[in-house]
């Protein structure tokens, strides 16, 4: 049975570090780091996220605000928002939370964002430094993950590192942040052939396609550390039995959780196979996802004192 690599743990340690330095920050040079998160529309998830997100920036410190607009903004209004937060001086962080409504510009609003104020790493600029190893943010999803990796005492110069998924989000940035960490790293995706023979070859293997169970046991070196990236709804009780078994703690756990709710969460590796055959695996929930969260708000105190932290106002001076 692989070990577990709890996100939550190193996310609790990282929001810590975090509201020190705030702390620091603001009593010894005045300085409260802001995050502002453009909502449009109701989605109900995207409403969930977002608050979670003002949550963990409240509980360290940083100073956060939502900027609620209607589903049926046009393009170029929202364009005026995003400017505006842009010529903000005490606006450290601006995240433009996603889905947007079909009918807006979604890149052309991503890229309005000031890189300088770009909290998700998103921006051409930002993605350019990150390429470089020259980011003053990564994409914090993948920055979480070799966070995790690190602080669990994951080898991971010299690695072989298979990443299953090329998103922009999770995929690509996350191959070049363990590029930079000197690990020989492969990407597959949809059109990749054989693809267990490239799994096999990974001492760290990464699930990140957005597909309930699908790396299975024929994926995974024995012995491999894997981190899951998935998040999927299951929503039925046969599939739940079917991924979980009928017996066993955990077995009861899901199914509990699944008559409360009417579902529950799997990742991208299937959960008995991948504990089965991984050193070390991070569960779903409580792995990766805590940690995006986590490098937020780590983002937005780096974007502050980037832009207008002690040294930064010095060679203003200059």
């Amino acid at each position: 049975m692989g070990k577990l690599l709890y996100g939550a743990k190193v996310a609790e340690a990282l929001r810590e570090e975090t509201r020190v330095e705030v702390g620091t920050l603001s009593e010894q040079h005045g300085i409260v780091p802001k995050l502002v998160a453009i909502l449009v529309g109701d989605n109900p998830a995207s409403r969930t996220y977002v608050g979670a997100k003002r949550r963990a920036c409240e509980a360290v410190g940083i100073a956060s605000e939502t900027v609620q607009l209607a589903s049926d903004i046009t393009t170029e209004t929202l364009l005026e928002v995003v400017q505006n937060l842009n010529r903000d001086p005490v606006v450290d962080a601006i995240l433009v939370q996603l889905p947007l409504p079909s009918h807006v510009d979604k890149v052309a609003v991503l890229n309005a964002v000031e890189p300088a104020k770009d909290v998700d790493g998103f921006h051409p600029v930002n993605v350019g430094r990150t390429c470089i190893n020259s980011a003053g943010v990564a994409p914090c999803t993948p920055a979480g993950i070799v966070e995790l990796l690190k602080r669990y005492r994951v080898r991971i110069a010299g690695a072989r590192a298979v990443i299953v998924g090329r998103s922009d989000i999770v995929g690509k940035p996350l191959a070049l942040l363990l590029l930079h960490e000197h690990a020989t790293v492969t990407v597959c995706h949809s059109k990749t052939k054989d693809l267990p023979k490239q799994t096999q070859r990974a001492d760290i293997l990464v699930g990140a396609m957005g597909k309930p169970a699908f790396i299975r046991g024929k994926h995974i070196r024995k012995g491999a550390v894997v981190v899951d990236v998935g998040v999927n709804r299951v929503d039925s009780r046969k599939e739940v039995l079917k991924l979980f078994g009928k017996q066993g703690k955990e077995s009861r756990e899901r199914l509990k959780r699944f008559d409360e709710k009417g579902y529950v969460l799997v990742g991208d590796v299937h959960p008995r196979e991948g504990k089965a055959k991984a050193r070390s695996i991070t569960p779903v929930p409580g792995g990766v996802g805590p940690l995006t969260v986590a490098m937020l708000v780590r983002n937005t105190l780096t974007l502050a004192k980037m832009r207008r932290g002690p040294g930064q106002a010095a060679a203003a001076r200059r």
